[in-house]
Protein backbone atom coordinates (compact mmCIF):
# COMPACT_ATOMS: atom_id res chain seq x y z
CA UNK A 1 0.00 0.00 0.00
CA UNK A 2 1.54 3.94 -0.53
CA UNK A 3 1.67 5.66 2.19
CA UNK A 4 0.73 9.19 1.85
CA UNK A 5 3.60 12.29 1.30
CA UNK A 6 2.64 13.06 4.79
CA UNK A 7 3.56 10.20 6.48
CA UNK A 8 6.29 9.95 4.46
CA UNK A 9 7.60 13.48 5.58
CA UNK A 10 7.02 12.68 9.18
CA UNK A 11 3.88 15.24 9.37
CA UNK A 12 1.13 13.50 12.15
CA UNK A 13 -3.02 14.21 10.99
CA UNK A 14 -3.05 16.82 13.77
CA UNK A 15 -0.57 18.38 12.81
CA UNK A 16 -1.96 18.99 9.30
CA UNK A 17 -5.50 19.46 10.63
CA UNK A 18 -3.41 22.45 12.67
CA UNK A 19 -1.81 23.33 9.36
CA UNK A 20 -5.09 23.51 7.54
CA UNK A 21 -7.02 25.86 10.05
CA UNK A 22 -3.81 28.14 9.98
CA UNK A 23 -3.89 28.61 6.47
CA UNK A 24 -7.86 29.57 6.53
CA UNK A 25 -7.44 31.73 9.24
CA UNK A 26 -4.91 33.87 6.98
CA UNK A 27 -6.99 36.43 4.08
CA UNK A 28 -6.22 36.29 0.80
CA UNK A 29 -3.90 36.83 -0.96
CA UNK A 30 -1.35 36.16 1.57
CA UNK A 31 -3.03 32.82 1.76
CA UNK A 32 -2.03 31.30 -1.57
CA UNK A 33 1.54 31.93 -0.74
CA UNK A 34 1.27 30.44 2.59
CA UNK A 35 -0.46 27.87 0.75
CA UNK A 36 2.17 27.31 -1.74
CA UNK A 37 5.11 27.46 1.37
CA UNK A 38 3.00 24.64 2.91
CA UNK A 39 3.26 22.55 -0.35
CA UNK A 40 7.19 22.92 -0.98
CA UNK A 41 7.75 22.77 2.50
CA UNK A 42 5.69 19.81 3.37
CA UNK A 43 4.27 18.05 0.25
CA UNK A 44 7.52 18.53 -2.48
CA UNK A 45 5.83 21.31 -4.14
CA UNK A 46 3.27 19.26 -5.31
CA UNK A 47 0.24 20.58 -5.92
CA UNK A 48 -2.16 18.16 -6.41
CA UNK A 49 -1.07 16.54 -3.16
CA UNK A 50 -1.95 19.91 -1.13
CA UNK A 51 -5.23 18.91 -3.20
CA UNK A 52 -5.99 15.53 -1.83
CA UNK A 53 -4.57 16.10 1.86
CA UNK A 54 -5.65 19.31 2.81
CA UNK A 55 -8.41 20.32 0.08
CA UNK A 56 -7.46 23.10 -1.48
CA UNK A 57 -7.34 24.17 -4.75
CA UNK A 58 -5.07 22.99 -7.05
CA UNK A 59 -4.51 25.78 -9.09
CA UNK A 60 -4.59 28.34 -6.21
CA UNK A 61 -1.75 26.31 -4.61
CA UNK A 62 0.08 26.18 -8.14
CA UNK A 63 -0.26 30.01 -8.28
CA UNK A 64 1.23 30.57 -4.50
CA UNK A 65 3.35 28.19 -4.82
CA UNK A 66 5.16 30.69 -8.05
CA UNK A 67 3.93 33.54 -6.00
CA UNK A 68 6.31 32.42 -2.53
CA UNK A 69 9.32 31.66 -5.08
CA UNK A 70 9.07 35.25 -6.56
CA UNK A 71 7.83 37.43 -4.18
CA UNK A 72 5.01 38.85 -6.42
CA UNK A 73 1.43 38.79 -5.30
CA UNK A 74 -0.78 38.24 -8.74
CA UNK A 75 -3.83 40.56 -8.53
CA UNK A 76 -7.13 39.66 -9.53
CA UNK A 77 -9.51 41.69 -10.62
CA UNK A 78 -12.87 39.84 -10.84
CA UNK A 79 -15.04 42.68 -11.64
CA UNK A 80 -13.65 42.75 -15.47
CA UNK A 81 -13.94 39.15 -15.96
CA UNK A 82 -17.76 39.36 -16.82
CA UNK A 83 -18.98 39.39 -20.30
CA UNK A 84 -20.34 42.59 -21.65
CA UNK A 85 -24.23 42.97 -22.26
CA UNK A 86 -25.56 43.89 -25.81
CA UNK A 87 -26.87 46.82 -23.78
CA UNK A 88 -23.90 48.16 -22.38
CA UNK A 89 -21.64 47.56 -26.14
CA UNK A 90 -24.29 49.17 -27.71
CA UNK A 91 -26.19 52.11 -26.09
CA UNK A 92 -27.95 53.19 -29.04
CA UNK A 93 -29.81 49.98 -28.89
CA UNK A 94 -31.27 50.74 -25.99
CA UNK A 95 -32.46 54.12 -26.74
CA UNK A 96 -33.60 52.82 -29.97
CA UNK A 97 -35.52 49.75 -28.43
CA UNK A 98 -36.98 51.98 -25.41
CA UNK A 99 -38.07 54.81 -28.38
CA UNK A 100 -40.05 51.57 -29.82
CA UNK A 101 -41.69 50.44 -26.57
CA UNK A 102 -42.55 53.62 -25.34
CA UNK A 103 -45.43 53.91 -27.07
CA UNK A 104 -46.58 50.62 -26.83
CA UNK A 105 -45.94 49.89 -23.08
CA UNK A 106 -48.38 50.92 -19.91
CA UNK A 107 -48.03 50.63 -16.38
CA UNK A 108 -49.65 48.21 -14.50
CA UNK A 109 -52.91 48.98 -13.79
CA UNK A 110 -52.79 49.28 -9.73
CA UNK A 111 -48.75 51.11 -9.98
CA UNK A 112 -47.81 48.57 -7.27
CA UNK A 113 -44.58 47.77 -9.52
CA UNK A 114 -42.21 49.70 -11.73
CA UNK A 115 -43.09 47.29 -14.54
CA UNK A 116 -44.19 48.59 -18.17
CA UNK A 117 -46.66 46.06 -19.81
CA UNK A 118 -46.99 45.67 -23.52
CA UNK A 119 -48.28 43.98 -26.41
CA UNK A 120 -45.12 43.38 -28.14
CA UNK A 121 -42.99 40.66 -28.62
CA UNK A 122 -39.50 40.49 -28.64
CA UNK A 123 -40.09 39.17 -32.40
CA UNK A 124 -41.63 42.53 -33.31
CA UNK A 125 -39.32 44.48 -31.85
CA UNK A 126 -36.30 42.79 -34.05
CA UNK A 127 -38.56 43.40 -36.96
CA UNK A 128 -39.08 47.10 -35.65
CA UNK A 129 -35.38 47.76 -35.09
CA UNK A 130 -34.77 46.29 -39.14
CA UNK A 131 -37.45 48.54 -40.20
CA UNK A 132 -35.89 51.37 -38.60
CA UNK A 133 -32.19 50.86 -40.39
CA UNK A 134 -30.86 48.41 -38.29
CA UNK A 135 -28.65 45.86 -39.95
CA UNK A 136 -29.42 42.16 -38.75
CA UNK A 137 -25.78 41.18 -38.44
CA UNK A 138 -25.30 44.32 -36.01
CA UNK A 139 -28.40 43.15 -33.90
CA UNK A 140 -28.57 40.77 -31.30
CA UNK A 141 -30.72 37.49 -31.50
CA UNK A 142 -34.27 38.05 -30.93
CA UNK A 143 -33.99 35.77 -27.54
CA UNK A 144 -31.11 38.54 -26.21
CA UNK A 145 -33.71 41.50 -26.97
CA UNK A 146 -36.18 39.05 -25.14
CA UNK A 147 -33.69 39.24 -22.48
CA UNK A 148 -32.74 42.75 -22.66
CA UNK A 149 -37.08 43.97 -22.19
CA UNK A 150 -36.79 41.15 -19.46
CA UNK A 151 -33.67 43.46 -17.70
CA UNK A 152 -35.85 46.55 -18.13
CA UNK A 153 -38.97 45.62 -16.90
CA UNK A 154 -41.07 45.75 -19.91
CA UNK A 155 -43.51 42.49 -19.57
CA UNK A 156 -45.16 40.96 -22.72
CA UNK A 157 -48.58 40.78 -21.40
CA UNK A 158 -51.43 39.10 -23.57
CA UNK A 159 -54.29 41.75 -23.97
CA UNK A 160 -57.84 40.36 -22.35
CA UNK A 161 -60.52 40.31 -24.99
CA UNK A 162 -63.63 42.05 -23.38
CA UNK A 163 -66.38 39.86 -22.76
CA UNK A 164 -70.11 40.72 -25.05
CA UNK A 165 -72.20 41.48 -22.47
CA UNK A 166 -75.49 39.82 -22.56
CA UNK A 167 -78.51 42.13 -23.19
CA UNK A 168 -80.97 42.93 -21.11
CA UNK A 169 -84.39 42.36 -21.93
CA UNK A 170 -86.37 45.24 -21.01
CA UNK A 171 -89.62 44.55 -18.62
CA UNK A 172 -92.52 44.47 -20.63
CA UNK A 173 -96.40 45.57 -19.78
CA UNK A 174 -97.49 42.17 -19.19
CA UNK A 175 -94.23 41.28 -17.05
CA UNK A 176 -94.50 43.96 -15.07
CA UNK A 177 -98.57 43.10 -14.19
CA UNK A 178 -97.60 39.11 -13.18
CA UNK A 179 -94.60 39.93 -11.51
CA UNK A 180 -92.16 38.14 -13.74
Amino acid sequence: MKTSTLDRNGVSPELADMISRLVALIPWPSRRQAMGDVAITILNGKPRVAEDEFGWSRSAVALGINEFRCGIVCSNDLSERHKPRSEEKNPKLLDDIRKIMEPSSQAEPRLRTTLLYTNMTAQSVYDALVAEGWSPESLPTVRTISNILNRHEYRLRTVIKTKVQKKQQKPTASSTMFGK
